[in-house]
C-alpha cells in the first residue's frame, strides 16, 4: 500500500493539475490532496476545495484556510512548518510527494518520502493558473468542465410571449458555436397544460434553472438561455397576480439580457396566452420593470428580424470581450 501527498492552491484547478492527480492516483495506491487557500485570493478557497473533491471522488481532499507562510524567505522555520502541516493532513507514512514544481523535492526530503516530478516543463498540459484568470476564454480547452460554470459567460433571451426569443436562442447559440438551455416550461405545459397555479410556476423556474446549471458543463465560453426565473417571476404576476418568495431568492441572473419588443405580429402556437395588444403592452412593461427593478445588464430588440439578430450578436459579442462594458441602452 502506496502513499502519496499533493498540495496547491488550484487558483483555479486546470488540466495540468488533472494531469498532476491522474499521475499520481496511477502511481499510487493512495492520495491525498490539501487545497490551500488565503482569504485575499480572488477564487474562494472554499469552492476550489469542492470542485477538487468533485474531480476526485476517491482521493482524500483536505483543506487548508490558515494564514501561513508562502515563501522561504518569509522565516527561517518554513520548511518545518509545512512539514508539520502535511504531518497534521497525513499522519500516516508518506511514499511519494507528487508536484510539477521545484518545492516538491525539498518538502519530500522533509515528510520522509521521495519526490516524483510530473511534467515540470509542461510540455504535456501548457496551463497557467494566472493566464486563465486573466482570459479564461482565451484558454477554455484547459479548463475542466467542472469549473467552467464560474467562467462562463450567460446571455438570457428576455420578453413577452410571441416575440421570437426561442427562434432568436437558437441562432445565437449556432452563431457562437455553443449551447441553447431550452424553455422549460414549453415542455411542461405540454406535458400538464397551459393552466399553471402557482406550484407550476414554481416548478417551471426551478426546473428552468437547474437546466440552465446542468447545461452550463457543456457550453463553450457562453451559455444562451430561452427565458430564466427572473421572467418565470414575471409571468407569475401576469397569471396569478403574485410570486411566490422563492423567487426573491434568486440570484444567479445573466450577464446580459436581451430583452425582445412587441412590435412583431402576436402568433398562437397553441401555448400562448396574451393575445390582446394592451396585455402584450402590460407583459412588456413588465418585463422591462423588472429588468430595471433588479439592476440588470438589458439591451432592447426591436424591429425585423435581421436587426435583432445584428444587435444581438453586437451586444454578445461586447460581453465577450474583457475591456468592454455592456450598458443597457434603454432605461426607464
Amino acid at each position: 500500500m502506496t502513499r502519496g501527498f499533493i498540495l496547491g492552491k488550484f487558483l483555479p484547478p486546470h488540466n495540468g493539475h488533472v494531469l498532476l492527480c491522474d499521475f499520481a492516483r496511477a502511481y499510487a495506491d493512495s492520495i491525498t490532496i490539501l487545497v490551500c487557500s488565503l482569504d485575499r485570493e480572488p477564487i474562494p478557497g472554499a469552492l476550489r476545495f469542492r470542485w477538487m473533491k468533485e474531480m476526485f471522488p476517491d482521493c482524500r481532499v483536505s483543506h487548508l484556510t490558515e494564514d501561513v507562510l508562502q515563501e522561504p524567505s518569509e522565516h527561517p522555520d518554513f520548511w518545518p512548518i509545512w512539514r508539520d502541516i502535511v504531518r497534521r493532513f497525513h499522519p500516516e507514512p508518506l511514499d511519494f510527494v507528487f508536484a510539477s514544481e521545484s518545492y516538491g523535492e525539498r518538502l519530500a526530503t522533509e515528510v520522509g518520502a521521495r519526490f516524483i516530478p510530473v511534467d515540470p516543463q509542461r510540455l504535456a498540459i501548457p496551463a497557467s493558473g494566472t493566464a486563465i484568470r486573466t482570459a479564461p476564454h482565451s484558454h477554455w480547452d484547459l479548463i475542466p468542465s467542472t469549473v467552467r460554470p464560474y467562467f462562463l459567460k450567460r446571455v438570457c433571451v428576455f420578453g413577452p410571449e410571441s416575440t421570437g426569443k426561442s427562434t432568436l436562442s437558437r441562432h445565437l447559440a449556432k452563431h457562437f458555436e455553443t449551447i441553447e438551455v431550452p424553455e422549460y416550461a414549453r415542455a411542461y405545459t405540454e406535458l400538464f397544460g397551459t393552466s399553471c397555479k402557482n406550484d407550476d410556476l414554481l416548478r417551471i423556474a426551478r426546473g428552468q434553472d437547474a437546466l440552465a446549471r446542468a447545461l452550463a458543463r457543456q457550453a463553450n465560453r457562453l451559455l444562451i438561455m430561452d427565458t430564466d426565473p427572473v421572467l418565470t417571476a414575471v409571468w407569475s404576476e401576469m397569471l396569478v397576480g403574485y410570486r411566490d418568495p422563492w423567487f426573491a431568492s434568486f440570484k444567479e441572473t445573466a450577464d446580459l439580457y436581451l430583452l425582445t419588443d412587441i412590435d412583431v405580429p402576436w402568433v398562437d402556437d397553441g401555448t400562448r396566452y396574451f393575445p390582446d395588444a394592451q396585455k402584450r403592452v402590460t407583459f412588456m412593461n413588465a418585463c422591462r420593470a423588472e429588468l430595471n427593478r433588479r439592476r440588470l445588464p438589458f439591451v432592447t430588440l426591436s424591429g425585423d428580424w435581421e436587426s435583432r439578430f445584428s444587435t444581438a450578436i453586437e451586444a454578445v459579442q461586447s460581453l465577450l470581450t474583457p475591456d468592454r462594458e455592456v450598458v443597457p441602452r434603454e432605461a426607464v
